[in-house]
Order: structure tokens, then C-alpha cells, then sequence
């Protein structure tokens, strides 16, 4: 039976009280608008993606796309440290791991990094057609169950920034963490430092004060995407490997901490 417009009325005003007053419905609400649309920017460019695949520039729009889904979201990132980056040079860039919303972060660095490239674990590739938009646009998977295979992958990544200067974008943490001290690092990221002698670019992104997973909170708010001056590895070798990676974990969590309490000061999270 059809409703009629009153019914349908009044079911929306019930949606639209259910959203504004349940944070859970709001967080799933939120995220589920926020995949999808990155689906949809990510895949629908794939035609025009095949005339030039791996090409960092078919991430472009979609970068774009995310962006402006975030925005639409009541959620903005402020890109600090720019003068930092060399755009001559390849190197390795290390960003800290908070949501599956750090989409957006990469989403504000893709135009920003010259020649960027990224990291994936390999079940994303099958993840069909967004795995392929992220092949097209030269994602790099790697096995993550077998360290000897996506260490040999990663290392074989020194020759493309040393020959074509591209830079690696990892996540070091390895997993989400949403905590205020950054998780142990992974060591791979160091190995492709090392071996091909380049720089390190730490990049830190404040803690999502709008955003609680566990307490299914999405409001709106500002987080602060921080670019470091560069670490270098040249003249290093691998007995320097440890050395190195606590160096910069130390460099990222103080300015970790320092963006933790601007943005806590500024108090910028807000609710629908």
C-alpha cells in the first residue's frame, strides 16, 4: 500500500530526530555516506585511468572527491609544513594510522607530495573495482602475512625513489590507533630509507577529536596535517636501522602531542 506524503513526512521528521539525537545511528549514518562515496570517486574515473596506469595522477580526482565528501561531513584538515618538502628529491613519507578516514589525509597530500605512491595490504587489490582504481594509481601490495615476501616487495621500492624520485607514503604503525602515544613501528619503511639513501618526511595528523569508535561518535571538527622537516638516512646502514626508526618515532610522537593539545585548546568538535 502506498503511503501517503503526510506518512512519508512524518517518517522523515522520525529520521531525521533518530539522527540528530542517537550518536550511533549518526557515526554508522556517517561512515557508511563516507565509503561509499569513496567508492564512488575512486572507481567511477577508471576508464580514464587505463589510458595511463600506475600513474599517481589518476588519484587526483578522487582526491579531490574525498576531500570534498569530508567537508560535507563538517570535517576540514588544515595542512601545516609545506615549505618542508623538496619537490626534486624522492624519499619515504610516514603518516600516523588513526580511521579508515585517513582516506581524507590522503586525500589533502596526494597534490601535495610529489610523485606519491602508497603501501596496501594485498586483500585491497581483490577488493573489486576499487582495488583496481587503487592499482591504476600505482598502489603498491604487499603480503603482510609473510615478512619475507613484502619485505623483498618493499625493498625493490628504493630503486623507483632513486630513479624516479618517487616518494612511498607508509602508514609505520602497521594497524589503527586512535590512543595518544603512536604505536610501535614497523621497520620496512627504514629498509627502503636505507637501501636507496634518501630521506625520511615525517608527516603527523592530530587525533580525531571528532571521532570515537568505540563511543560511535562522528560529529564535526578540525584536525592538523603537519609536515616535518626531513629526516635523512644517507650515509646509514642497516646496524643503524633501530637507531633511526626510534629517532623519528620520538620526532613524530612529540609533534603528535604538541597537535594533541592545540586542537584540544581550540576545541573544535561539535555535534549535528
Amino acid at each position: 500500500m502506498a503511503c501517503s506524503l503526510t506518512e512519508l513526512i512524518g517518517l522523515a521528521v522520525v529520521a531525521l530526530v533518530l539522527f540528530s539525537m542517537s550518536n550511533r545511528v549518526q557515526y554508522y549514518s556517517k561512515m557508511v555516506f563516507f565509503i561509499v562515496s569513496a567508492l564512488i570517486a575512486a572507481c567511477v574515473p577508471i576508464p580514464f585511468m587505463l589510458r595511463r596506469p600506475k600513474d599517481y595522477r589518476n588519484a587526483l580526482f578522487p582526491a579531490w572527491c574525498i576531500v570534498k565528501v569530508g567537508e560535507l561531513l563538517g570535517v576540514s584538515f588544515e595542512v601545516q609544513g609545506i615549505e618542508n618538502i623538496n619537490p626534486d628529491k624522492g624519499g619515504v613519507v610516514l603518516i600516523n594510522h588513526q580511521s579508515g578516514i585517513d582516506l581524507m589525509v590522503l586525500g589533502k597530500l596526494w597534490p601535495i607530495i610529489p610523485r606519491p605512491t602508497q603501501i596496501s595490504k594485498k586483500e585491497i587489490f581483490y577488493l573489486f573495482p576499487f582495488g583496481l582504481a587503487c592499482y591504476l594509481w600505482g598502489t603498491i601490495f604487499i603480503n603482510r602475512q609473510n615478512r619475507k615476501s613484502a619485505l623483498s616487495v618493499i625493498n625493490k621500492q628504493s630503486k623507483a625513489v632513486t630513479e624516479r624520485r618517487s616518494n612511498i607514503l607508509f602508514f609505520p604503525e602497521g594497524t589503527r590507533n586512535q590512543s595518544e602515544i603512536l604505536l610501535p613501528f614497523k621497520k620496512g619503511p627504514f629498509h627502503v630509507a636505507i637501501n636507496s639513501q634518501c630521506h625520511i618526511q615525517p608527516i603527523v595528523v592530530s587525533r580525531y577529536t571528532f571521532l570515537d569508535s568505540k563511543r560511535k561518535i562522528f560529529g564535526r571538527g578540525k584536525a592538523i596535517i603537519k609536515i616535518l622537516p626531513p629526516v635523512s638516512a644517507e650515509g646509514l646502514e642497516k646496524e643503524n636501522l633501530d637507531a633511526l626508526l626510534a629517532k623519528v618515532q620520538n620526532i613524530m610522537q612529540v609533534e603528535y602531542e604538541k597537535l594533541n593539545n592545540e586542537i584540544a585548546a581550540a576545541s573544535t568538535m561539535k555535534y549535528y
